[in-house]
């Protein structure tokens, strides 16, 4: 709320039980009034700049009923002068010590390396993982890197203020991540440098409201997709898409798959280092369609980019030597990436596969304690590669009326490959 604020202003504002509400002045930038269930405090809020620290500043001007609003006004423009020119205005005993002894108070750059070196690689955190953060800290707190983390700790409305701008810059999602990176690298940080504040700065952030994007396929949609599949210039590319779809997976670990990942015996691909890290290392079940799917893009690969083939199941001309980018223009195809994934879950409610099996062929987390006693491995043979062919068979049921259709996608023997 703001409103040029006077006694009879003030005084007409509603103290409400359990609630704070904050109207600011008009006529002077940073002055407001904080109204609480009990009384009407005069504040102000001004950026401490100390070289390169940056530092948000609030204080207690006075209490309505003791102090006018024209002498608050006049008190909180000769602090914020004072703040504007670099000053800090508080009492000394105020003032929180931001240097910790015994070396206790590290920079959010030493926090950042150690939490990246004793917690996430230890734990086998996936490289995106490690690089998602390592955005978040050297790109969008880059202003703080070198700033101890007691003050964050002692000014959460620094964070604050942050999460606000990169909302604006970066987008809702963007500021959200960045500050889930920080509340856990301060929490790591606490375990270890017990002098910083007990409670997360992040604690006062508004979060931004998330929801999961409805952007799936169903079986009435998968004709069209499948004519705009077709008309793909590059074979590599168009099978990457399909074994997408018919796998439910993240495309980033697909991309990354090596031949050596793939056993045509067992009829599995192995995924190393999917999300979650090396830890939650699985194996793909392959229907016969999958299987077919893997076999073109070999066939495609070699006859395209031969050196790079011996490395990767989609391999490219980049500087990897795969598939970097799997982005489509939507005028040529409407659906990839995550859409396909939500596609296959969509999919796999059609084909009646039960919500354990789809957690396993997903590689989501099991959900309850009985769950937890199903050995995943055990099952990742006959069981699942059942549950995976029910999927592949609604998919191109959905697609095919005839056995005519079928030839367009041509089969591609074990054979075939072997004698190339």
């Amino acid at each position: 709320m703001q409103a040029s604020l006077s006694d009879r202003v003030i005084a007409g504002l509603p103290m409400e039980k359990g609630k704070q509400t904050i109207v600011r002045d008009t006529e002077l930038s940073g002055f407001f009034v904080m109204v609480g269930s009990r009384s009407k405090t005069f504040m102000l809020q001004g950026d401490l700049r100390q070289g390169e620290r940056r530092q948000s500043l609030r204080m207690k001007v006075g209490h309505f009923g003791k102090i006018t609003t024209r002498e608050a006004r006049a008190k909180a423009k000769a602090l914020l002068g004072q703040i504007a020119d670099g000053v800090d205005p508080r009492p000394k005993a105020e003032v929180p010590d931001t240097v910790v002894v015994n070396g206790r108070d590290p920079t959010l750059r030493s926090a950042w390396l150690s939490y990246r070196d004793s917690h996430m690689r230890r734990k086998g955190r996936s490289g995106k993982t490690e690089k998602s953060y390592a955005d978040h800290v050297e790109r969008l707190m880059k202003a703080w890197l070198d700033q101890p983390l007691s003050v964050l700790g002692h000014d959460p409305a620094l964070v604050k203020a942050r999460h606000d701008e990169i909302t604006k810059q970066c987008g809702p999602y963007m500021a959200n991540g960045c500050m889930r990176s920080l509340r856990a690298i301060y929490n790591h940080a606490r375990k270890s440098a017990r002098g910083l504040p007990n409670e997360n700065p992040v604690f006062a952030v508004d979060w931004n409201p998330e929801s999961r994007r409805d952007s799936g396929m169903g079986t009435d949609d998968l004709p069209v997709w499948f004519e705009q599949l077709r008309a793909l210039d590059n074979p590599i590319r168009r099978e990457l898409h399909l074994f997408l779809l018919l796998s439910g997976s993240r495309p980033e670990v697909i991309k990354r798959s090596k031949p050596e990942h793939l056993n045509l015996r067992a009829r599995q691909l192995y995924i190393p280092e999917p999300k979650g890290g090396t830890d939650k290392a699985f194996c793909i079940p392959l229907s016969r369609e999958m299987i077919r799917c893997l076999l073109r893009a070999i066939v495609a690969g070699r006859q395209m980019h031969p050196e790079q083939a011996s490395n990767w199941l989609f391999p490219a001309g980049s500087a990897n030597g795969h598939i970097i980018e799997h982005k489509e223009r939507r005028g040529i195809l409407s659906y990839w990436g995550n859409e396909l994934r939500q596609t296959y879950r969509t999919v796999g409610q059609v084909a009646d596969v039960n919500e354990i099996d789809m957690h396993l062929l997903m590689n989501h987390s099991l959900p309850g304690v009985n769950a937890g006693y199903i050995t995943r491995n055990k099952l990742a043979g006959n069981h699942l590669r059942a549950a995976q062919q029910r999927i592949s068979t609604v998919i191109f049921n959905a697609v095919w009326s005839s056995a005519q259709e079928r030839k367009a996608w041509p089969l591609i023997s074990i054979r075939h490959i072997f004698h190339m």
